[in-house]
Protein backbone atom coordinates (compact mmCIF):
# COMPACT_ATOMS: atom_id res chain seq x y z
CA UNK A 1 0.00 0.00 0.00
CA UNK A 2 1.28 3.25 -0.49
CA UNK A 3 1.29 6.39 1.21
CA UNK A 4 -1.34 8.15 -1.22
CA UNK A 5 -3.69 4.78 -0.66
CA UNK A 6 -3.20 4.51 2.90
CA UNK A 7 -4.27 8.61 3.11
CA UNK A 8 -7.29 7.28 1.36
CA UNK A 9 -8.21 4.13 2.57
CA UNK A 10 -8.25 6.08 6.37
CA UNK A 11 -10.87 8.93 5.11
CA UNK A 12 -12.70 6.68 2.84
CA UNK A 13 -15.77 6.91 5.84
CA UNK A 14 -15.50 10.37 6.01
CA UNK A 15 -15.77 10.75 1.96
CA UNK A 16 -18.49 8.99 1.89
CA UNK A 17 -20.57 11.08 4.93
CA UNK A 18 -18.86 13.85 2.43
CA UNK A 19 -20.48 12.61 -0.55
CA UNK A 20 -23.89 12.15 0.97
CA UNK A 21 -24.13 15.74 2.33
CA UNK A 22 -23.62 16.89 -1.16
CA UNK A 23 -26.06 14.49 -2.63
CA UNK A 24 -28.88 15.60 0.35
CA UNK A 25 -28.11 19.12 -0.78
CA UNK A 26 -27.72 19.28 -4.44
CA UNK A 27 -27.41 22.57 -6.64
CA UNK A 28 -27.86 23.66 -10.25
CA UNK A 29 -25.43 24.73 -12.73
CA UNK A 30 -23.82 28.32 -11.71
CA UNK A 31 -26.08 28.09 -8.49
CA UNK A 32 -23.33 25.89 -6.90
CA UNK A 33 -22.54 28.43 -4.09
CA UNK A 34 -22.49 25.91 -0.78
CA UNK A 35 -20.42 22.98 -3.00
CA UNK A 36 -17.84 25.80 -3.97
CA UNK A 37 -17.30 27.02 -0.70
CA UNK A 38 -16.69 23.94 0.22
CA UNK A 39 -14.26 23.11 -2.09
CA UNK A 40 -12.31 26.28 -1.71
CA UNK A 41 -12.26 25.74 2.07
CA UNK A 42 -10.96 22.39 2.03
CA UNK A 43 -8.04 23.22 -0.70
CA UNK A 44 -7.12 26.17 1.33
CA UNK A 45 -6.60 24.08 4.48
CA UNK A 46 -4.50 21.47 2.64
CA UNK A 47 -2.08 24.05 1.50
CA UNK A 48 -3.66 24.76 -1.99
CA UNK A 49 -3.67 28.51 -3.26
CA UNK A 50 -7.28 29.18 -4.44
CA UNK A 51 -9.40 31.09 -7.73
CA UNK A 52 -12.51 31.51 -6.95
CA UNK A 53 -15.35 33.37 -9.03
CA UNK A 54 -14.28 31.93 -12.54
CA UNK A 55 -17.29 30.79 -14.21
CA UNK A 56 -19.35 32.31 -11.10
CA UNK A 57 -19.00 29.25 -8.83
CA UNK A 58 -16.27 27.46 -10.27
CA UNK A 59 -12.86 26.93 -8.19
CA UNK A 60 -9.33 26.29 -9.00
CA UNK A 61 -6.63 24.85 -6.46
CA UNK A 62 -2.97 25.06 -7.41
CA UNK A 63 -0.10 23.05 -5.90
CA UNK A 64 3.21 23.66 -6.61
CA UNK A 65 6.34 21.16 -5.53
CA UNK A 66 10.28 20.55 -6.37
CA UNK A 67 12.26 22.14 -8.55
CA UNK A 68 9.47 22.70 -11.45
CA UNK A 69 8.08 20.86 -13.99
CA UNK A 70 4.72 21.18 -16.12
CA UNK A 71 1.78 21.83 -15.27
CA UNK A 72 -1.15 19.27 -15.08
CA UNK A 73 -4.57 19.74 -14.51
CA UNK A 74 -7.51 17.72 -13.14
CA UNK A 75 -10.89 18.79 -13.74
CA UNK A 76 -14.80 17.58 -11.68
CA UNK A 77 -17.93 19.14 -12.23
CA UNK A 78 -20.04 19.67 -9.31
CA UNK A 79 -23.76 20.64 -10.54
CA UNK A 80 -27.09 18.55 -10.29
CA UNK A 81 -29.64 17.58 -12.13
CA UNK A 82 -32.94 19.44 -12.72
CA UNK A 83 -35.05 16.24 -12.20
CA UNK A 84 -36.66 14.24 -8.91
CA UNK A 85 -34.74 11.57 -7.27
CA UNK A 86 -36.81 8.79 -6.53
CA UNK A 87 -33.99 6.42 -4.78
CA UNK A 88 -35.76 6.50 -1.03
CA UNK A 89 -32.04 6.58 0.37
CA UNK A 90 -31.25 8.08 3.66
CA UNK A 91 -28.86 10.61 2.11
CA UNK A 92 -31.91 11.57 -1.00
CA UNK A 93 -32.07 15.24 -1.66
CA UNK A 94 -33.27 17.17 0.17
CA UNK A 95 -34.07 19.80 -2.48
CA UNK A 96 -37.44 19.10 -4.52
CA UNK A 97 -36.68 18.90 -8.39
CA UNK A 98 -32.91 19.03 -7.66
CA UNK A 99 -30.72 15.91 -7.65
CA UNK A 100 -27.33 14.20 -8.22
CA UNK A 101 -28.14 12.16 -10.42
CA UNK A 102 -25.16 11.76 -13.08
CA UNK A 103 -22.57 11.46 -9.89
CA UNK A 104 -21.28 15.07 -9.96
CA UNK A 105 -21.45 14.52 -6.38
CA UNK A 106 -19.06 11.79 -6.35
CA UNK A 107 -16.85 13.30 -9.07
CA UNK A 108 -16.36 16.27 -6.81
CA UNK A 109 -15.29 14.60 -3.57
CA UNK A 110 -13.30 12.12 -5.57
CA UNK A 111 -11.38 15.19 -6.72
CA UNK A 112 -10.93 16.69 -3.27
CA UNK A 113 -9.69 13.61 -2.48
CA UNK A 114 -7.06 13.65 -4.74
CA UNK A 115 -6.30 16.88 -3.98
CA UNK A 116 -6.26 16.22 -0.18
CA UNK A 117 -3.84 13.06 -0.66
CA UNK A 118 -1.18 14.73 -2.90
CA UNK A 119 -1.04 17.44 -1.13
CA UNK A 120 -0.40 15.33 1.80
CA UNK A 121 1.64 12.44 0.72
CA UNK A 122 2.04 13.13 -3.05
CA UNK A 123 5.89 12.80 -4.46
CA UNK A 124 5.74 14.89 -7.90
CA UNK A 125 7.58 18.19 -9.33
CA UNK A 126 5.94 20.42 -10.88
CA UNK A 127 2.51 22.29 -10.69
CA UNK A 128 -0.83 20.86 -9.76
CA UNK A 129 -4.44 22.70 -10.62
CA UNK A 130 -7.47 20.85 -9.51
CA UNK A 131 -10.60 22.27 -11.59
CA UNK A 132 -13.92 22.21 -9.99
CA UNK A 133 -16.73 23.51 -12.71
CA UNK A 134 -19.62 24.31 -12.41
CA UNK A 135 -22.93 23.61 -14.86
CA UNK A 136 -21.70 20.59 -16.95
CA UNK A 137 -25.31 19.90 -17.25
CA UNK A 138 -26.26 21.89 -20.34
CA UNK A 139 -25.34 24.74 -19.49
CA UNK A 140 -21.90 24.79 -21.02
CA UNK A 141 -19.53 26.00 -17.75
CA UNK A 142 -16.68 24.26 -19.21
CA UNK A 143 -16.79 26.94 -22.12
CA UNK A 144 -17.42 29.78 -19.37
CA UNK A 145 -14.64 28.84 -18.04
CA UNK A 146 -12.66 28.66 -20.68
CA UNK A 147 -13.78 31.84 -21.93
CA UNK A 148 -12.92 33.69 -19.04
CA UNK A 149 -9.40 32.61 -18.84
CA UNK A 150 -9.16 29.75 -17.39
CA UNK A 151 -5.82 28.51 -19.38
CA UNK A 152 -4.53 32.10 -19.99
CA UNK A 153 -4.34 32.70 -16.28
CA UNK A 154 -3.96 29.63 -15.30
CA UNK A 155 -2.47 27.50 -17.63
CA UNK A 156 -2.09 23.99 -18.29
CA UNK A 157 0.05 21.66 -19.88
CA UNK A 158 -2.07 18.32 -20.13
CA UNK A 159 -5.90 18.29 -18.41
CA UNK A 160 -7.50 14.95 -17.50
CA UNK A 161 -10.96 14.37 -16.36
CA UNK A 162 -12.90 11.77 -15.66
CA UNK A 163 -16.83 10.43 -15.27
CA UNK A 164 -18.22 7.46 -13.66
CA UNK A 165 -19.53 4.48 -15.61
CA UNK A 166 -22.37 2.44 -14.84
CA UNK A 167 -21.74 -0.30 -17.83
CA UNK A 168 -18.57 -0.89 -16.90
CA UNK A 169 -17.27 -3.00 -13.90
CA UNK A 170 -16.26 -1.52 -10.73
CA UNK A 171 -12.59 -1.30 -10.58
CA UNK A 172 -11.74 -0.59 -14.37
CA UNK A 173 -10.93 2.18 -16.18
CA UNK A 174 -10.94 3.10 -19.92
CA UNK A 175 -9.85 6.05 -22.20
CA UNK A 176 -8.95 6.52 -25.87
CA UNK A 177 -7.19 8.65 -28.20
CA UNK A 178 -9.76 10.55 -30.33
CA UNK A 179 -13.16 10.95 -30.42
CA UNK A 180 -14.60 9.51 -27.34
CA UNK A 181 -18.26 11.74 -26.45
CA UNK A 182 -20.30 13.12 -29.52
CA UNK A 183 -21.67 16.78 -30.08
CA UNK A 184 -25.20 17.49 -29.04
CA UNK A 185 -27.13 19.95 -31.76
CA UNK A 186 -30.73 20.71 -31.52
CA UNK A 187 -32.64 21.99 -34.49
CA UNK A 188 -36.59 23.20 -34.58
CA UNK A 189 -37.85 22.99 -38.24
CA UNK A 190 -40.80 26.03 -37.97
CA UNK A 191 -43.66 25.20 -40.77
CA UNK A 192 -46.16 27.95 -42.25
CA UNK A 193 -48.46 26.79 -44.42
CA UNK A 194 -52.81 27.18 -44.82
CA UNK A 195 -55.45 25.74 -42.82
CA UNK A 196 -58.75 24.89 -43.50
CA UNK A 197 -61.41 22.25 -42.97
CA UNK A 198 -60.63 19.01 -43.72
CA UNK A 199 -62.53 17.92 -46.03
CA UNK A 200 -61.68 20.48 -48.54
CA UNK A 201 -57.87 19.36 -48.48
CA UNK A 202 -57.28 21.07 -51.90
CA UNK A 203 -57.88 24.28 -50.46
CA UNK A 204 -55.06 23.94 -47.47
CA UNK A 205 -51.55 24.10 -47.43
CA UNK A 206 -51.08 21.05 -45.51
CA UNK A 207 -48.15 21.32 -42.62
CA UNK A 208 -49.09 17.61 -41.15
CA UNK A 209 -47.88 16.11 -44.20
CA UNK A 210 -44.82 18.09 -45.01
CA UNK A 211 -43.92 17.45 -41.23
CA UNK A 212 -44.18 13.10 -42.09
CA UNK A 213 -42.37 13.82 -44.94
CA UNK A 214 -39.64 15.64 -44.10
CA UNK A 215 -38.76 13.14 -40.94
CA UNK A 216 -39.03 10.86 -43.16
CA UNK A 217 -36.72 12.44 -45.48
CA UNK A 218 -33.70 13.58 -42.83
CA UNK A 219 -33.18 9.63 -41.74
CA UNK A 220 -31.29 9.44 -45.21
CA UNK A 221 -29.22 11.97 -44.07
CA UNK A 222 -27.09 9.61 -41.85
CA UNK A 223 -27.44 6.57 -43.52
CA UNK A 224 -26.56 7.86 -46.99
CA UNK A 225 -24.16 10.62 -45.76
CA UNK A 226 -21.99 9.72 -43.42
CA UNK A 227 -19.45 7.16 -43.49
CA UNK A 228 -20.50 3.75 -42.39
CA UNK A 229 -17.18 3.97 -39.89
CA UNK A 230 -18.53 6.69 -38.19
CA UNK A 231 -20.91 7.05 -35.68
CA UNK A 232 -23.77 9.82 -35.69
CA UNK A 233 -27.57 10.05 -34.62
CA UNK A 234 -30.86 12.46 -36.11
CA UNK A 235 -32.93 11.75 -34.15
CA UNK A 236 -36.76 13.69 -34.39
CA UNK A 237 -38.02 13.77 -31.04
CA UNK A 238 -41.02 16.32 -31.29
CA UNK A 239 -43.81 16.75 -33.86
CA UNK A 240 -46.37 19.52 -33.16
CA UNK A 241 -49.04 19.99 -35.22
CA UNK A 242 -53.03 20.24 -35.32
CA UNK A 243 -55.38 20.24 -33.23
CA UNK A 244 -58.81 19.14 -34.18
CA UNK A 245 -59.66 15.89 -36.08
CA UNK A 246 -61.51 17.82 -39.12
CA UNK A 247 -59.11 20.83 -39.03
CA UNK A 248 -55.91 20.40 -41.38
CA UNK A 249 -52.85 22.76 -39.81
CA UNK A 250 -51.35 25.35 -41.72
CA UNK A 251 -48.70 25.34 -38.87
CA UNK A 252 -46.16 23.24 -37.02
CA UNK A 253 -42.84 22.40 -35.58
CA UNK A 254 -40.38 19.31 -35.89
CA UNK A 255 -37.51 19.61 -33.24
CA UNK A 256 -34.94 17.05 -32.42
CA UNK A 257 -31.27 16.36 -31.79
CA UNK A 258 -28.22 15.43 -33.77
CA UNK A 259 -25.08 13.46 -32.43
CA UNK A 260 -21.85 13.36 -33.90
CA UNK A 261 -18.00 12.53 -33.35
CA UNK A 262 -16.76 14.34 -35.78
CA UNK A 263 -16.93 17.72 -36.98
CA UNK A 264 -17.24 17.55 -40.62
CA UNK A 265 -20.36 15.00 -39.75
CA UNK A 266 -22.09 17.99 -37.88
CA UNK A 267 -21.49 20.35 -40.38
CA UNK A 268 -22.74 18.14 -43.07
CA UNK A 269 -25.77 17.28 -41.08
CA UNK A 270 -26.75 20.60 -39.92
CA UNK A 271 -26.47 21.93 -44.49
CA UNK A 272 -28.25 18.61 -45.12
CA UNK A 273 -30.96 19.43 -42.51
CA UNK A 274 -31.61 23.08 -43.98
CA UNK A 275 -31.24 21.66 -47.57
CA UNK A 276 -33.75 18.96 -47.31
CA UNK A 277 -36.76 20.89 -44.59
CA UNK A 278 -36.52 23.77 -47.61
CA UNK A 279 -36.91 21.50 -50.49
CA UNK A 280 -39.82 19.56 -48.98
CA UNK A 281 -40.77 23.28 -47.92
CA UNK A 282 -40.87 24.59 -51.59
CA UNK A 283 -42.02 21.20 -53.36
CA UNK A 284 -45.54 21.88 -51.07
CA UNK A 285 -45.84 25.57 -51.57
CA UNK A 286 -45.35 26.07 -47.39
CA UNK A 287 -42.99 28.16 -45.48
CA UNK A 288 -39.99 26.53 -43.51
CA UNK A 289 -37.96 28.10 -41.25
CA UNK A 290 -34.92 26.12 -39.72
CA UNK A 291 -33.24 26.74 -36.33
CA UNK A 292 -29.74 25.26 -35.65
CA UNK A 293 -28.67 25.78 -32.21
CA UNK A 294 -25.09 24.47 -31.54
CA UNK A 295 -24.27 22.14 -28.40
CA UNK A 296 -20.92 20.69 -26.84
CA UNK A 297 -18.65 19.89 -29.50
CA UNK A 298 -17.66 16.26 -29.73
CA UNK A 299 -15.12 15.23 -26.96
CA UNK A 300 -11.58 14.18 -28.50
CA UNK A 301 -9.05 12.97 -26.03
CA UNK A 302 -5.67 13.89 -27.22
CA UNK A 303 -3.28 10.82 -28.26
CA UNK A 304 -0.10 11.27 -26.41
CA UNK A 305 -2.20 11.79 -23.06
CA UNK A 306 -4.56 9.35 -23.66
CA UNK A 307 -1.84 6.88 -24.42
CA UNK A 308 0.03 8.00 -21.79
CA UNK A 309 -3.31 7.21 -19.06
CA UNK A 310 -3.85 3.79 -20.92
CA UNK A 311 0.38 2.99 -19.97
CA UNK A 312 -0.20 3.68 -16.49
CA UNK A 313 -3.30 3.01 -15.86
CA UNK A 314 -3.06 -0.73 -17.67
CA UNK A 315 0.31 -1.65 -15.40
CA UNK A 316 0.24 -4.36 -12.88
CA UNK A 317 0.88 -1.55 -10.31
CA UNK A 318 -2.28 0.54 -11.37
CA UNK A 319 -5.23 0.71 -8.81
CA UNK A 320 -7.48 -0.56 -11.75
CA UNK A 321 -8.16 -2.30 -14.64
CA UNK A 322 -7.89 -0.74 -17.72
CA UNK A 323 -10.77 -2.14 -20.39
CA UNK A 324 -11.85 -0.71 -23.82
CA UNK A 325 -15.02 0.99 -24.42
CA UNK A 326 -15.87 2.31 -27.82
CA UNK A 327 -17.03 5.83 -28.00
CA UNK A 328 -20.74 6.86 -26.88
CA UNK A 329 -23.29 9.25 -28.59
CA UNK A 330 -23.80 11.38 -25.11
CA UNK A 331 -21.89 14.74 -24.55
CA UNK A 332 -20.03 16.37 -22.24
CA UNK A 333 -18.90 20.01 -22.17
CA UNK A 334 -15.42 18.63 -20.96
CA UNK A 335 -15.03 18.82 -24.71
CA UNK A 336 -14.46 22.63 -24.63
CA UNK A 337 -11.49 22.40 -22.06
CA UNK A 338 -9.87 19.52 -24.25
CA UNK A 339 -10.18 22.02 -27.55
CA UNK A 340 -8.16 24.14 -25.47
CA UNK A 341 -5.82 22.09 -23.78
CA UNK A 342 -4.33 18.57 -24.82
CA UNK A 343 -5.74 15.74 -22.03
CA UNK A 344 -7.79 12.97 -21.95
CA UNK A 345 -11.29 12.03 -20.56
CA UNK A 346 -11.35 8.84 -18.20
CA UNK A 347 -14.42 6.69 -17.30
CA UNK A 348 -14.36 4.71 -14.18
CA UNK A 349 -16.64 1.62 -13.93
CA UNK A 350 -18.80 1.05 -11.12
CA UNK A 351 -20.69 -1.95 -11.73
CA UNK A 352 -20.63 -4.57 -8.84
CA UNK A 353 -21.39 -8.41 -9.66
CA UNK A 354 -24.56 -9.24 -8.85
CA UNK A 355 -25.91 -5.88 -7.82
CA UNK A 356 -28.22 -3.25 -9.80
CA UNK A 357 -26.64 0.02 -10.69
CA UNK A 358 -29.03 2.49 -12.68
CA UNK A 359 -27.39 4.49 -15.20
CA UNK A 360 -26.76 7.93 -14.95
CA UNK A 361 -29.87 10.27 -15.21
CA UNK A 362 -32.20 7.65 -13.68
CA UNK A 363 -34.02 8.94 -10.76
CA UNK A 364 -32.82 5.64 -9.06
CA UNK A 365 -29.31 6.03 -9.69
CA UNK A 366 -26.84 7.12 -6.71
CA UNK A 367 -22.77 7.48 -7.04
CA UNK A 368 -21.00 4.23 -5.35
CA UNK A 369 -18.61 5.90 -2.35
CA UNK A 370 -16.43 3.13 -2.61
CA UNK A 371 -15.27 4.80 -6.02
CA UNK A 372 -13.79 7.46 -5.03
CA UNK A 373 -10.38 5.97 -3.19
CA UNK A 374 -10.42 3.78 -6.56
CA UNK A 375 -10.82 7.26 -8.58
CA UNK A 376 -8.41 9.54 -6.25
CA UNK A 377 -5.72 7.11 -6.52
CA UNK A 378 -5.65 6.36 -9.79
CA UNK A 379 -5.37 10.50 -10.90
CA UNK A 380 -2.90 10.48 -7.89
CA UNK A 381 -1.18 8.04 -9.81
CA UNK A 382 -1.60 9.81 -12.93
CA UNK A 383 -0.06 12.93 -11.79
CA UNK A 384 2.57 11.19 -10.17
CA UNK A 385 3.69 9.76 -13.39
CA UNK A 386 3.10 12.89 -15.35
CA UNK A 387 5.36 15.04 -12.81
CA UNK A 388 7.86 12.65 -11.79
CA UNK A 389 10.22 13.84 -9.12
Amino acid sequence: MTAVSAFLADRAPGYSTLRRDLHAHPELGFEEHRTSALVAERLRAAGYTVETGIAGTGVVGTLSRGAGGPVIGLRADMDALPMQEQTNLAHASTAEGKFHGCGHDGHTVSLLATAEALAAEGRFSGTLRVIFQPAEEGLGGGRRMVEEGLFTKLPCDRIFGFHNEPRLPFGTVTTRPGPQMASADRFIIRLTGKGGHAATPHMTRDSALLAAEITVALQGLVSRGIDPLHAAVLSVTQIHVGSADNVIAGEGQISGTVRCLHPEDRAFLEAGIRRIARAQGAAREIDVEVIWEDGYPPLASDAAAAQAAQALLSSAAAPVRFTDMPPIMAAEDFAYMLQACPGAYLFFGMKRDGQDCPMVHSPFYDFDDGLIPVIAESMAALVEAELPV
